[in-house]
């Protein structure tokens, strides 16, 4: 025992649950008044509780995966080590203007303004099968910009899976068509 609190700890289940839910910390008014953020930086400070969610996030995947999809920029901290643990490739989904070319691109809408996403398209054999991952579902326009750009590429989306689903946002029903898992589900 190294001392750490969560060393010999293994969490499954509702355990699991639990733990992410007492580690994931709301802060007021951020980015914006009226937003109320999901921090997951404590959760991933927690070797024991991040070394379970990827598990976990990986034992849930649906079937054979070739790529796991995160975007940026906490996708990324979820999506390559459940990449890793299925034995599959990483697949980045940048904002537009991180890659180099040539990229394929995604725009879509936000509730406060417009964004962008892009990925490299010769990385997606036609065919493949994606799972997308990120921390949080909240509206959805991420998520649904992301699948539509995989599917432009070629791939076969199985699944999308969250740590988090705001289940008071409509991101569920932009994502309708999909297989949606998420960890921990916040009314």
């Amino acid at each position: 025992m190294t001392g750490r609190p969560h060393d010999s700890v293994t969490l499954t289940g509702q355990a699991l649950v639990d733990r992410v839910d007492a580690l994931v910390r709301d802060v007021p008014d951020y980015p914006t008044p009226g937003v109320v953020f999901k921090d997951i930086t404590p959760l991933l400070a927690d070797g024991a509780a991040f070394a379970a969610v990827v598990q976990e996030m990986a034992a849930r995947a649906p079937g054979p995966v070739d790529l796991v999809a995160g975007m940026e920029a906490r996708g990324f901290i979820l999506a390559a080590p459940v990449a890793a643990a299925l034995g599959a490739g990483f697949l980045p989904v940048r904002k537009a203007g991180k890659l180099p070319g040539p990229t394929a691109r995604r725009d879509y809408s936000l509730e406060y303004g417009a964004a962008s996403v892009e990925l490299h398209p010769f990385t997606v054999p036609a065919g493949s099968r994606v799972l997308v991952v990120d921390d949080v579902l909240a509206t959805g326009g991420t998520a649904a910009a992301t699948v539509e750009l995989l599917h432009e590429c070629g791939a076969e989306v199985v699944g999308l899976s969250f740590l988090l689903d705001l289940t008071f946002l409509p991101g569920r029903s932009r994502l309708a068509g999909h297989q949606v898992d998420a960890l921990l589900a916040v009314d």
